[in-house]
């Protein structure tokens, strides 16, 4: 009896941690999918590649007060973006249109990438 009691709380546990490992359903809600009204009115496409440890370009430039479309293009390996002091992450291979004031941003690696993940950082250049 006790054995059938413990492989139901067993099974139980299992289940309530799988669900609560879900999708976080807001992570992607600001996203821009395909074809979205907000990709629609973005000025131009701002395509960030990542590789091992490293962006494409040590500095972006974007307009300011435009919406451009930023795409984060994973070539090798796990990355994300983030802009700091801004509230702006992609993950993963996806895209986000974005309205930034002038002014000069740090973006890094937000996924813990390996031994040189503290090196992949770049500029956002906005005027």
């Amino acid at each position: 009896m006790q054995r059938k009691l413990a492989l139901l709380l067993t099974l139980t546990a299992l289940v309530l941690a799988l669900a609560a490992c879900g999708g976080n359903k807001n992570d992607t809600a600001s996203e821009s999918p395909a074809g979205s009204p907000a990709e629609e009115t973005a000025s131009q496409e701002i395509v960030i590649n990542a590789t091992t440890w490293a962006f494409d370009k040590t500095e972006y430039d974007m307009p300011k007060d435009t919406p451009v479309k930023l795409t984060l293009n994973n070539t090798k390996g796990a990355h994300g973006i983030e802009i700091v002091g801004q509230g702006i992450e992609i993950r993963g291979n996806k895209s986000k249109v974005v309205t930034l004031p002038a002014g000069t941003y740090e973006i890094h690696c937000s996924i813990m990438c390996g031994s040189g993940h503290k090196q992949m950082i770049s500029k956002l250049v906005v005027s």
